[in-house]
This record gives structure tokens, sequence and C-alpha cells, in this order.
């Protein structure tokens, strides 16, 4: 019985085109006024830091910090200070309206079905968990902060690690079964599953022929009575 349910958000609660055309257009434009205004505050500081490690470069000076990180919005990098940066400049963006978080209609009810029913719910994503945070309390169906129980991000792993699920288990006290991981990234799944997790792929667009998982288009079509 699933007592517990993991989700991703880019590309499974969320429209992965929000992500990339919204979001981290935003950032990119953002990032060099917002990093030299702030490069003394010392969570930005350690940030940067990180960043310098990450580079190789422990003197790198801040207008290289910051051609790096554009060049890791272009790449899509799932790099820990990156998104942290990301979640701060967003901030600035939800508050003041700038944009709200995509969530799929069929996401929301079933989220909200699931919470009503004493589930409790979790997001894993690359995104920063303030990042999370954010898209959930400033979405377009309001704020849906009250549904979940707690987030994750890859400061407890990347997403294609086992051992980052692992750790949501031990975090949950649940036993892995009891846990549903919801992803459209296949990889994502697998991890999910050699940590003993149940599965299910989200798949907006065409089926995945290289997935083993159970595959649905919508919230609404996923099962929660049988191991998926």
């Amino acid at each position: 019985m699933i007592k517990a349910i993991v989700t991703d958000i880019e590309g499974t609660t969320s429209d992965i085109r929000f992500v990339h055309q919204v979001l981290f257009p935003y950032a990119r434009e953002r990032m060099a006024d917002f990093v030299q205004a702030t490069a003394h505050d010392a969570e930005v500081m350690v940030l940067l830091n990180d960043v310098r490690a990450e580079m190789g470069r422990p003197r790198a000076s801040l207008d290289e910090v910051i051609a790096e990180l554009r060049r890791w919005i272009d790449e899509d990098r799932k790099a820990t200070p990156l998104k942290a940066l990301q979640g701060m400049i967003w901030r600035h963006g939800y508050v003041n309206g700038d944009f709200k978080g995509h969530i799929y209609e069929d996401a929301v009810n079933c989220l909200q079905d699931w919470h009503r029913s004493g589930i409790r719910l979790y997001v894993y994503s690359s995104g920063s968990v303030a990042a999370q945070q954010l898209l959930f309390s400033y979405s377009e169906a309001g704020d849906l902060t009250p549904l979940f129980s707690g987030y994750f991000d890859t400061k407890i792993g990347a997403k294609r690690e086992v051992g980052a699920y692992q750790t949501i288990v031990w975090e949950l006290a649940l036993p892995a079964d009891a846990i549903l991981f919801l992803s459209d990234i296949h990889q994502e799944l697998d991890a999910a599953e050699a940590a003993g997790m149940q599965t299910c792929q989200l798949i907006r667009g065409e089926p995945d022929p290289a997935s083993h998982h159970h595959q649905v288009s919508r919230f609404d079509e996923i099962s929660l009575t049988a191991k998926e």
C-alpha cells in the first residue's frame, strides 16, 4: 500500500517549457546584476566559492564565475550552487508577479486528492528546495505548499544515484515499497527502483521505448492500489 508519494517537478508536475522558456532565461538575464549586487552577502559568498571549487579555480574572478554560471544554465547543469542562486533570483520574479509556477491541472487535482486521503507528499527535484517551494507557493492554482510534507534537492545526491533515494527512504521512515516515485526520466526511476521504491513514469509526449517502468500521460491515470 502506498503511504507516500515523491514527485519530480520538471516534466512531471510542470511543463518542461515553463522551466526552459521562462525560468532559465529569467535567471540568465539577471545573473550578472544579482551576483555583483550580492557577492559580499555571506550566503552568496559560500555559493560563489562552491562554483569556483567546481570550476577547479579557487581564485576565479567574479566575471569568470558569472560566465561559468551562464554556461551552466545553457547546459542545464545540475549544479547545486547554480540551483541555489537561480532560486534566489526566481524569488524576485514570483514575488513581483513576473510569472506564476506552472502545474498541470491533473497534477493539482490528484495531489489534492492524495493529500486528503492521508498520503504523505514530497518533492525531489534538481532545483533547490527554496525554488521548489516558490513554484508551489506562487503556482497558477494558488499556494499548494500545504499539500507537501517535505522537499529534497541535490544536496542529498544526484537524481540518478541510488544513494539519494536510499536517503529519502531513510528520511521518510517508511518501507521502501510503500513509497511511489514519479518522474519523466527513466534513469531516475531506475535509481529509485534500485532503492526499493515503486515507480511510475509521467510521459506527456511520445512513450519512452527505453523504459521498463509503467508509463502514464496524466496524474489521474496513476494507480495506487497495485504495484506499478
